[in-house]
């Protein structure tokens, strides 16, 4: 899908493969957007086994990542990585769509 793309890192794809192997066959990761957060936009993840026809699919290596039409925009070029640090573990965005974000990088603006 060229430049419309979601990209996991290493790390992400092992996370996401985890959780969807424990959630059964045909699952798979959606990403999406909505309205709130400090900064404006806020991200969200979520597993699913349906496809809406508005939906983009992103094939990782086998995982795969579901975004709606109306958060695509926002999201396309992201990179999603999985971070296990001793604050926590938790997925980051890499967003080149985020002209600013929020200090705890849970929202970001794309304006």
């Amino acid at each position: 899908m060229g430049a419309k793309m979601i990209t996991l890192t290493e790390s992400a794809k092992k996370k996401v493969n985890s959780i969807l192997s424990s959630q059964g066959p045909g699952s798979k990761l959606r990403m999406f957007v909505s309205g709130k957060g400090c900064a404006g936009l806020t991200y969200g993840f979520d597993v699913t086994t349906t496809i809406e026809d508005d939906d983009a699919i992103f094939d990782n290596d086998g995982v795969p990542v579901v975004v709606d039409a109306a958060s695509l925009p926002y999201l396309t070029g992201s990179v999603v990585d999985f971070v296990d640090s001793l604050t926590g573990s938790r997925f980051d965005i890499n967003n080149p769509n985020a002209k600013s974000s929020c200090g705890c990088g849970d929202s970001f603006n794309p304006y």
